[in-house]
């Protein structure tokens, strides 16, 4: 590496369409200045490369430094006693779909991910708070030193939080997976609240659901319903969906992340079962593991293997190397695919999520409010895809401290999905 790094200067990153995101530039005395022409929009996701490197700097260091230019120009540079350019590295990210992620989660904490469907590409990465790459040897001491700044870690691919509302996503995969044929049969009178020995959890604000079916419990994501849901499932089995969702394994992911965790056991109390149904208790997932799963769902069961690098160039615009997308492998039939699908859509069309209601798509997703700490307020959650019938957009959302899910995250969700899907 470094006898490269002396013979090469860094090539530069740029999107999908063309924008420089990274570059070097060099001055009379052949000094380099790596430059971020769009300071802190792309922080966490390009990264940077002084300081140990971070995002697309560390995941395409090997073909940013190597060089592919033509033995003339290599030639010619040596006798001149001046570098050679390094490969230029082209993403998969969208500046446009970043740019709309960044501006709504505004001032909040949180993450947002969006990928590609059918491809597995990361369109856009956010994760606030950020900060400016062009600056990090002036803030890195002050960064590393502050034991309680979080600026630097990745929140979509390292923040672990409770799921909340959006793991009934899983509970009722289990269920439907137990009772195939007979799960629309279910029937559930939801006073407000469920108890089951000493234990009790309440819906969200006390809200009592009355008689409701499962599309139903689901749509209006009824705590009390998904709690006897949980009750009802097979551990063992539960266990061996979680592992097929990739929970305790690892991700097929390049970027530094956190492994997401839940438990469930024959030796599990009531009550702890109850939370774990519902996204609470010990549960933490990953934002980037959540839309895996949701990208699973909205490609009939098959999981993509997000990406973010697609192709290398040398200097002159030859391409060196390619990425293609690929099929990591199926987390469902394309049958539960469907049955989830139709949960999914149900939540916009008559339940938590109707802010994405009446659009000129139809889109499918999962609120969640997940308690953190008692007292405080909840974070904000958003999963889901677009359009419902044939989806091309996947979408995490994540609002640290945002309250209600369908308040704050779906909203989010529905100005990246209009970004991407209205000409």
């Amino acid at each position: 590496q470094e006898i490269l790094l002396s013979q090469n200067y860094r090539g530069s990153i740029y999107s999908a369409d063309g924008e420089i995101l990274a570059e070097t530039t060099l001055d009379a005395e052949q000094n380099e200045t790596r430059n971020y022409p769009y300071k802190n929009l792309f922080s966490h996701i390009v990264g940077y490369s002084t300081q140990g490197r971070m995002g697309v700097e560390a995941l395409a260091n090997y073909y940013l430094i190597n060089t592919n230019t033509s033995l003339n120009n290599k030639v010619a540079n040596d006798m001149a006693g001046v570098k050679n350019p390094g490969d230029n590295v082209y993403t998969t990210l969208n500046v446009g779909i970043q740019q709309v992620a960044d501006e709504q989660l505004s001032i909040y904490k949180g993450a947002v991910v969006v990928t590609e469907v059918k491809t597995g590409k990361i369109l856009a990465l956010v994760s606030h708070p950020d900060f400016d790459p062009n600056q990090i040897s002036e803030l890195w001491d002050s960064l590393i030193q502050d034991d309680k700044s979080s600026v630097l870690v990745n929140r979509a691919t390292q923040g672990l939080y409770p799921p909340g509302s959006t793991f009934k996503i899983v509970t009722a995969l289990e269920y439907i997976r137990e009772n195939p044929d007979s799960y629309k049969k279910y029937t559930f009178q939801c006073p407000g609240y469920y108890k089951a020995g000493d234990s009790r959890i309440s819906c969200y604000h006390g809200t009592s659901h009355g008689q409701i079916d499962f599309v139903t419990s689901f749509a209006k994501s009824c705590n009390s319903s998904f709690a006897n849901i949980g009750m009802s499932l097979d551990r063992e089995a539960f266990s061996d969906t979680l592992d097929t969702l990739l929970f305790g394994e690892k991700l097929p992911l390049t970027l530094t992340y956190s492994q997401s965790s839940v438990q469930v056991s024959e030796s599990m109390g009531d009550a702890e079962m109850m939370q774990t149904s519902i996204g609470q208790g010990k549960t933490q997932i990953t934002p980037v593991h959540l839309n895996m799963i949701t990208s699973a769902i909205a490609n009939g069961g098959v999981l993509m293997k997000p990406y973010v690098i697609d192709h290398v160039e040398n200097d002159a615009g030859s391409v060196v190397k390619t990425f293609k997308p690929s099929e990591y492998k199926r987390l469902m039939s394309e049958e539960e695919a469907d049955k989830l699908t139709e949960l999914l859509t149900a939540v916009v069309k008559e339940g938590t999520a109707r802010k994405l209601k009446g659009l000129s798509y139809t889109a499918a997703g999962k609120t969640g409010s997940a308690e953190f700490e008692t007292g405080k307020e909840t974070h904000a959650w958003f999963v889901g895809y677009a359009p419902a019938e044939d989806p091309r957009l996947a979408v995490c959302v994540i609002v640290e401290e945002g309250g209600s899910g369908g308040r704050t995250a779906g909203p989010i969700a529905k100005k990246l999905f209009d970004a991407y899907l209205i000409p």
